[in-house]
């Protein structure tokens, strides 16, 4: 198992995802793993989760014993059955211990090692093969109303990342207002959903998809990699399976099929992790060069900035103890407060309504908008259409939004 040090401190995983579900046996816990040594679909008890919870590093062998002990009504616990639970957990990647972290130096380096970023989700998310995924975007793009497109160039759009299906509506009116556009160059700003404390996460690999393969913008990458080292995440493996900026990938090359265009594709990491102080003024400091260079990239004229983001995600899957529907009103409110500051171009605003209560909703793309909001050039947004989807069987739920800028 662990070294001696780690198994007198045992700690559990920082880059898992525990997600509540119901089962004919109860609520059992759901365990998701980006790197995938934790085989898919794995559940837990929710007793076990309670005990993983305390293994933050700080608890020795004996405080988890004592817990188990009082857990389970003061029945006596020999330390043996303890070091058994523990010895499991790390056999299974669940410990942050030197198996798994020699085994994702691995996979890190197995990946870093490519020339292509390959599609994560192809087969899974959307058809992989390319007639009938066309078929499937079109099916999309037809699905809801012709967008009120306002006058002017087009600088930037805001759209999805949910499940296409469960977003369909909006990814239709999103990528149905910049069939028109004919940029050189799209920088994406995508949600690094592993990403745990850099702000910034870069890569120069080429993006394939079932529809081809899309170059990325090298000069633009270097500039960026030199200009934020310090914020910038040391490697390019929060690219790996990230699907938010795929799903933006297939829709880009779909409606702008006859454009010859470039990315700059750039994963944003949660700022309440990487930040000492959650403020504009930290934020920008921090971001230094790289924000301002990028928005030199993109007031150019050729570029076009898309942001695949949602927003509020309420309910028992994110760590609230109600269901999403006594939730809703409220974080749609957050949600379209953040929208009007968002199309004022109010940075200063969006900050305030996000700190005063604290990210309460869990907008994941606060971060990608953040960024947004500080390359934009002079520019109008407008809100094109907002919805929700609601998971049933978990009593949570995401919004999302889409949005359109022009100068």
């Amino acid at each position: 198992m662990a070294s001696e040090t780690d198994s007198e401190r045992p700690k559990i995983r920082e880059d898992l995802e525990f997600i509540p579900v119901r089962s004919q046996d109860g609520t059992v816990i759901m365990i998701r793993d980006r790197l995938g040594l934790v085989k898919e679909g794995r559940v837990i008890k929710p007793e076990l989760y309670t005990l993983m919870s305390m293994l933050d590093g700080t608890s020795s062998v004996r405080d988890i014993q004592l817990h188990m002990m009082r857990q389970q009504g003061g029945r006596l616990i020999p330390i043996e059955e303890v070091q058994r639970i523990l010895e499991e957990l790390d056999a299974s990647y669940l410990l942050d211990g030197p198996r798994y972290r020699a085994h994702k130096r691995k996979i890190i380096s197995d990946f870093s090692a490519q020339k292509i970023r390959y599609p994560a989700h192809a087969g899974i998310s959307y058809p992989k093969k390319a007639e009938e995924l066309r078929q499937r975007l079109d099916a999309i793009l037809t699905s809801g109303q012709k967008p009120r497109i306002p006058e002017g160039s087009i600088v930037a759009l805001v759209a999805p990342h949910i499940d296409l299906e469960a977003g369909k509506r909006i990814y239709s009116i999103a990528y149905q207002a910049i069939t028109a556009a004919i940029p050189e160059r799209i920088i994406i700003l995508g949600v690094g959903h592993s990403m745990q404390r850099e702000m910034f996460s870069l890569t120069s690999k080429a993006f394939e998809t079932p529809l081809g393969t899309v170059e990325t913008d090298h000069r633009v990458v270097a500039e960026l990699s030199s200009m934020g080292k310090s914020i910038i995440s040391s490697d390019d493996f929060p690219h790996r399976d990230e699907h938010s900026i795929e799903f933006q990938v297939i829709f880009l090359q779909h409606v702008l099929r006859d454009v010859q265009f470039t990315i700059v594709p750039i994963l944003c990491g949660s700022l309440a992790g990487g930040m000492d102080e959650y403020t504009r003024e930290r934020y920008r400091s921090m971001g230094g060069d790289f924000l301002r260079f990028l928005a030199e990239v993109a007031g150019d004229g050729r570029s076009l900035v898309v942001a695949g983001v949602d927003f509020s995600h309420v309910g028992p899957k994110f760590g609230h103890d109600m269901p999403a529907s006594f939730m809703l009103d409220k974080s749609e409110a957050h949600d379209r407060r953040l929208l009007d500051s968002l199309c004022e171009i109010n940075a200063d605003e969006f900050w305030a309504e996000s700190s005063e209560i604290n990210d309460r909703y869990n907008v994941c793309g606060f971060s990608a908008l953040a960024c947004l909001l500080e390359i934009l050039p002079p520019t109008r947004g407008y809100l094109l259409d907002y919805g929700t989807f609601r998971e049933e069987a978990t009593k949570s739920a995401v919004s999302f939004a889409a949005a359109l800028f022009v100068s």
